[in-house]
């Protein structure tokens, strides 16, 4: 029998990490690997994987024993956030499955005696940038670490709706940010700033905010008084949105990857980031988009004023954002988690 790779994912709601475990699964389910999810109980991740080929489904709890209980008969657990990760190392210490770890972020990991051992038991840490390799290098020296980067997300488009949002943003300039609205990580309240420096001599530049979080209110009450910003909330079809962008922008304060600014350079958007994480890893600045400083509101009007101002510019970064894009496809990260999973048990998955 073919071995059976465990993926937990126990997190809440549906955000990019949740949105990598599924285009993974999905791509393994194609290549035949006999996978089991477990997830959090009435959170989305379980259902939008109803339809995959040869993958069984479990609802568990959030916390680290829906995960221990969830690797029962694994060959691979693979987990994909910390909850999960606490879980697949209790697992190992009781039967000695092997495990992996998908970390996402930049930060450096707990110091306790538990986190550490987590990490150090581990087959292997498999962290989406170098930026984040780096990390847990100087977090654990000697940590077994594989840099595998997230994938483009395929966003499908619907052109009605597509036609319905140019009417609503009336032929204006949109500039736009996808991500949960978290000021500590995310740096929403510059572009609020940088939106309030260039009303008046832009009229027509319109700031386009998607998604909804913790620091909803906080922005909405920061930019209530500017009529260039329009806030969506969160909302399930992205892709529709990104059509309508002309720019993109994500002036976070940390990012492990940023995987939705390939999904902007896939749309053929340019695209302004900070110089922070793995983000200069995606972003080829003055090719396919323009790194500015963090925390930086004349660098990020600047910057917005210099695209707006040069439509061939404009055209010439996001030609070469589609083509970078074109190299984080899915099938490409599922290539190498399943390369991953051969080199950890030592034999074929399909």
């Amino acid at each position: 029998m073919l071995p059976l790779i465990c993926h937990v994912n126990l997190a809440r709601g549906f955000r990019g990490g949740e949105r990598q475990t599924e285009l993974l699964i999905r791509e393994l389910s194609e290549a035949g690997v006999r996978q089991r999810l477990a997830g959090r109980r009435g959170e989305p991740l379980l259902d939008r994987l109803a339809n995959a080929e040869g993958v069984e489904r479990l609802a568990v709890g959030g916390h680290a024993l829906g995960g221990f209980r969830a690797g029962r008969g694994a060959d691979l657990v693979h987990a994909h956030e910390t909850h999960a990760a606490h879980g697949a190392f209790l697992r190992h210490r009781v039967s000695r499955t092997p495990y992996i770890i998908t970390r996402r972020v930049c930060n450096v990991p707990g110091s306790s005696a538990f986190t550490r051992g987590m990490y150090e038991q581990a087959a292997c840490t498999a962290t989406v940038s170098a930026s984040v390799a780096d990390v847990m290098a100087g977090y654990a020296p000697g940590l077994q670490t594989r840099v595998i980067h997230s994938a483009t997300s395929e966003l499908p488009v619907d052109p009605a709706f597509v036609a319905e949002l140019r009417s609503r943003v009336e032929g204006r300039f949109v500039v736009g940010h996808v991500g949960a609205l978290d000021e500590k990580t995310k740096g929403q309240s510059y572009i609020i700033q940088a939106a309030r420096e260039l009303a008046d001599r832009y009229p027509d530049l319109l700031f386009l905010f998607i998604g909804g979080g913790r620091d909803e209110a906080m922005l909405k009450s920061l930019a209530a008084d500017l009529d260039n910003i329009r806030f969506t909330g969160f909302v399930n079809n992205v892709g529709d949105y990104l059509s309508v962008m002309d720019i993109f922008m994500l002036p976070s304060m940390t990012e492990g990857m940023g995987g939705i600014v390939v999904d902007a350079m896939q749309f053929g958007l340019p695209v302004i980031a900070t110089r922070v994480g793995g983000l200069p890893e995606v972003v080829s600045d003055g090719k396919s988009g323009l790194l500015i400083p963090p925390a930086d509101v004349p660098a990020l009007a600047s910057a917005i004023v210099t695209l707006y101002e040069d439509p061939e510019l404009r055209a010439r970064m996001g030609a070469a954002g589609r083509e970078i894009a074109g190299r984080f496809a899915p099938a490409r990260m599922a290539e190498q988690y399943l390369r991953l999973y051969k080199d950890v048990l030592g034999r074929e998955l399909t």
